[in-house]
């Protein structure tokens, strides 16, 4: 069997263990088996003239959903076309009001905990509170056994590549590719949020993916 079909048989195989567990805690919860289907599913989930943002996310690159949103018709904020770093920064600060907020998750548990590190907290402060709904986009690749594997993940190898990704030099993991536990100024883990609960019931979706997605 294909390295490829093997992951896709074992994620269905746990997809709805994960939804059920996801439920438990109140989020909504989705499944589908590649990035072409994640899309139209998210897009299905955005009202028409929606006020939609996010935050910075490979995976949702990787599957075409931000550039399927710039053309849908909504009212966009995007920080990614912001002038300068000042305007970037108003427009995450924008962000935290809007309609849909779209964003991926670094790792989840099996019992249905996520977990997410962040530098600045935008993306970590939006699922928390702010917008009235969060979209949230996973691959499979990201699933743990336990919250505390989960974090893990997030902090010695989402963290590292993404600085490096990022270009952030100053850091230790994009200097040696492993986590220092480090103060640095530009430290892509100051915040780490683990998301055990939805509340309000339903705000934040969890769209499960098939596929490897994202770091």
């Amino acid at each position: 069997m294909e390295r490829d079909e093997s992951f896709s048989r074992r994620s269905a195989l746990l997809a709805p263990k994960l939804i059920r567990a996801l439920e438990g805690r109140r989020f909504r919860a989705f499944y589908c088996p590649d990035a072409a289907s994640a899309a139209e599913k998210a897009v299905s989930l955005i009202p028409p003239g929606a006020v939609v943002s996010w935050g910075g996310s490979v995976t949702l690159e990787q599957i075409g959903l931000l550039d399927r949103v710039r053309r849908g018709g909504y009212a966009v904020i995007d920080r990614d076309r912001a002038k300068d770093a000042q305007e970037r920064i108003e427009r995450m600060r924008q962000a935290l009001l809007c309609d849909v907020f779209l964003t991926s998750f670094n790792a989840l548990s099996e019992d249905g905990i996520l977990v997410n590190v962040d530098n600045r907290g935008n993306r970590t402060a939006a699922i928390a509170f702010g917008p009235k709904s969060v979209i949230a986009v996973v691959g499979m690749n990201k699933v743990c056994r336990t919250a505390a594997d989960a974090e893990i993940r997030a902090r010695t190898y989402a963290a590292p590549l993404n600085a490096a990704r990022l270009g952030l030099e100053k850091t230790p993991c994009a200097v040696t590719g492993s986590c220092a536990d480090c103060r640095a100024e530009e430290c892509i883990c100051a915040t780490v949020v683990r998301t055990r609960m939805c509340t309000p019931a339903g705000r934040i979706t969890v769209i499960l993916v098939g596929k490897p997605l994202g770091y």
